[in-house]
Order: C-alpha cells, then structure tokens, then sequence
C-alpha cells in the first residue's frame, strides 16, 4: 500500500503538470524508505524532493540556452544493500535516469557507487563518509559528507582546550565501513592527542546489547566514551548505560543521533549530556542560491514535512544543488562532461562550501554539539563557541 507521503507527492506532481522527457533532467536514487534505516533515509527522500522542486521553482536548469526542470526518479531499497544495488542498475539500464544520487549510509555508497563507476554515470550522494568510498580510484562518485576518518576531530581538539584533562578514552564502534573508518581515524587522533586507549571495542552493526561492553568500561572507569554507530543502537546504549550504571568520568560522545529531535525524544531527559558532531547548523550565514540561508531551509523542510532536518537533509539538497551547478558549468547533459564539471564545483550553499576534492569528497570541519536541557547547544569549532555541561555527572546524581 503506498504511504500517505507518497500520494500527496504524487498528487504535487499531477498539478504541477507533466514533466517530459525532452524537457527534464533525471535524478534517480535508490533509498532506505522502509526498514531498519527508514528513519534516515527519510531525510534523503524529502531533501531530494525539496531541492528539485525547489531549483524548478526558480526557473530550472539552464543547458545549452534552455532551461529544463529536474524530476526525481526513486526506489525503495528496504534498507538491503543487494537490492539498491539492483535497484540502481536498473536506474540506469531501465530507466535512463541522466545522473544519479546516493543512498543513506556508507555500506550502501560503497557498493551503490560502483554501479555508477561501471556505467560512468556520474553520483552524488550525501550518505556515505567511509574512506572506502573513496579510496579505490573511481572518478564518477562524489560525496558531501566530511571524511568519517575526522568525525571526533573536534570532539578531541576540544577535550585538550578543557579543565580537567582527559587521558583515557573507550572507543566503541560498529563493524560496518562507516564505523570502522571512524574507529580507524580516532585511534591516530587519540594516539596524537596523547591520550590512551583503554577500551577499543567493536560490534555488530546491528547488535541490541551492549552489556558486555558496558561492564568491560566500567572496570576501566575512562574519562570519555566515544562512541560510533547508527542511532538505533546509540539509544541502546545509553538506556542500558544508565540501568548498568556506567558513565565516564568527564564526557561522552556519539557520531549519530545527537543532531535530531528524534534522539531527545527517544530518551527524554536522559538525552542530555550527550555530545555529537555535525557538519551543518540552520544558520543565516549559510547562504545559496534557491533557498535563501539555512534557516529558511530548515523553517521551508519542517514545514512541509512535519519534522526538523538534520545535516543529513542539508547534505542530501547540496547533492542536488551540486548537480544543477555543475550541468550549468558543463552546459550539457553529456555524463562525462558532467562528471568534469563537478569536479571543478565551489559554490556557497546552504550545506556549506561545496568543492569536492581530488578523491571526490568534500571537506568540512564537524561543530561539537550537546543537548543540554532538552536543546542542541553547539559547543566548540575551532575554538569555544558555547558552555558544555562538563565533567558529566553519574547517572545518580543527574
């Protein structure tokens, strides 16, 4: 049965008009709309849409003298890596979709990705942070989220600047290509901070238990926790957290959830303390060429989609605004001449500054955030940009 969400869409489209072929530029995505990542593919599907309709409102696409409206050809992926990959073959030996944008999390890209690679169609996608992604040399992928490698950058630049000092740190991360890139980076920038590691633990992508681990960090008492995986198991965590009574001396921190409204109202009050990272903020500063700056981004998402985005909404319309930038700048639909282009592309937007790099990622400093009395307060940048509720206080005593 289709969703609600999918008939008004459809619906939106019917009186906007028939979009021809000739007339339009096909994006197409496979995206985790149902199962276990549905909650974040969401911000892909409705950041796409936004963005297309939004780059057609302002008049479209100019190509060769004549501008043409986007369309958004997607699929469901049900959150299964093999069938997106199917799922994007048949994207472009079926559909004929022009260009192709990404799906939700680095498993996904890394194997998504290859499909545009084997048939040279050009991808976008603001999903996947893994280094693998990245590393093997392909030339038609490109990806708006910052390295996964420096995801707790900021979290640790920031411990150093902070009374008392850190010096011992659990790290925690899923087996997944994201995670293990994380891990892989933060022990380097744990090594360089001078801090030692005393737990370093991995575990299933998609495991629900954590006691474990918990008790192996409670022996060794850290003074932070840094912690990586999808949000699911982030909620795990901290509820089993507090019934095992384990809480690190000075902070913790998680590369997921923390950014979301969903995250606090998961867990209510026991969300707060919890630090995270993010690449985008809705901030006036941030300025482009269709939606203004990313406030009124963020006011235009959660107005016609009933909930508040996230950096994983913002990536997700950057891929798109990098694609109209970068069809304008090649003047043609010619896949090849699309894919130079993006490579060429630097242009403000309200993600941030957009320019892909050698490898075909960009690169982006990560914001510490905290929720601090049920609200996300940025933390630290480069420097101290707000208050942290620090050192963190047992579970007893909150």
């Amino acid at each position: 049965m289709r969703s609600t969400h999918t008939l008004l869409m459809a619906a939106a489209l019917l009186l906007a008009g028939p979009v021809r072929a000739e007339d339009s530029i096909t994006l197409g995505a496979a995206v985790q709309l149902t199962g276990a990542l549905a909650n974040t593919g969401r911000y892909y599907r409705d950041g796409y849409q936004l963005a297309v309709d939004q780059i057609n409102a302002k008049g479209g696409v100019a190509v060769g003298g004549k501008k043409l409206r986007l369309a958004l050809k997607l699929y469901d992926s049900q959150s299964d890596v093999n069938l997106g990959v199917r799922q994007y073959v048949q994207l472009v030996r079926q559909d004929k979709v022009n260009f192709l944008l990404g799906p939700f999390a680095s498993n996904d890209a890394l194997d998504d990705s290859s499909v545009a690679e084997k048939y040279q169609i050009p991808m976008v996608q603001g999903g996947g942070a893994s280094s693998q992604i990245f590393s093997r040399g392909y030339r038609y992928v490109f990806g708006t989220l910052p390295p996964a490698e420096d995801y707790f950058a900021s979290t640790i630049a920031a411990l150093g600047k902070l009374t008392p000092k850190a010096r011992t740190v659990a790290l925690v991360s899923a087996d997944d290509s994201f995670d293990v890139s994380v891990a892989k980076g933060t022990r380097q920038l744990v090594a360089a901070a001078g801090l030692e590691l005393v737990v370093d633990k991995q575990y299933p992508e998609h495991n629900a238990e954590f006691s474990s681990i918990l008790s192996l960090i409670k022996s060794k008492d850290p003074d932070v926790i840094l912690w990586s995986g999808h949000e699911p198991q982030a909620l795990n965590f901290i509820r089993q957290a507090k019934t095992l009574g384990v809480s690190p001396k000075l902070l913790y921190s998680f590369t997921v959830g923390v950014p979301t409204a969903d995250f606090r109202k998961a867990l209510g009050k026991d969300a707060n303390y919890a630090c995270g990272m993010t690449p985008w903020l809705p901030s006036k500063a941030r300025r482009d060429d269709w939606f203004g700056d990313g406030e009124a981004f963020a006011a235009q998402y959660h107005q016609r989609f009933g909930y508040a985005p996230d950096y994983h909404a913002a990536s997700a319309v950057a891929d798109v605004e990098a694609f109209a930038k970068a069809i304008e700048a090649a003047g043609s639909l010619d896949p090849g001449k699309v894919r130079d282009a993006l490579a060429r592309v630097d242009f403000a937007s309200l993600y941030g500054r957009v320019k892909f790099g050698a490898n075909g990622q960009i690169a982006m400093p990560q914001t510490v955030i905290q929720i601090q009395d049920d609200k996300v307060v940025p933390i630290f940048t480069d420097t101290f940009v707000g208050k942290p509720l620090f050192p963190l206080p047992p579970w007893d005593k909150r």
